[in-house]
């Protein structure tokens, strides 16, 4: 369903449920010049919270982790630009919340 929905709105999907050691990314595709990384959260109600507020700090955290490693073993650089995207899936009503948060980077301490 998320997949059909981002087609019908422009997206070209390259690949699905992109997974790896450190994580997992829903949908990685490309809209509107943008590569973009696209977590999918579904909810039948709002009463445990929203869809959106599941996509916490760490998980985006992970997500850009793992954003990383999709963009090195795709030879994909800096120059291309990146975007993470929330899809918000209620029964039937999709919410697309682009631009959804910006990439964290890692910190590496040196000592």
């Amino acid at each position: 369903m998320a997949v059909n929905y981002l087609s019908r709105n422009g997206m070209r999907i390259v690949k699905r449920n992109y997974l790896i050691r450190e994580g997992e990314i829903d949908i990685v595709g490309y809209h509107k010049g943008y590569l973009v990384f696209v977590e999918v959260k579904y909810r039948k109600s709002t009463k445990k919270g929203s869809a959106e507020d599941a996509v916490g700090y760490g998980k985006q955290k992970t997500i850009c982790r793992v954003a990383d490693h999709y963009r090195y073993v795709h030879g994909l650089g800096d120059e291309v630009p990146v975007r993470y995207d929330v899809l918000a899936v209620y029964n039937e009503e999709i919410v697309w919340y682009q631009n959804a948060f910006s990439h964290i980077y890692r910190v590496k301490f040196m000592l």
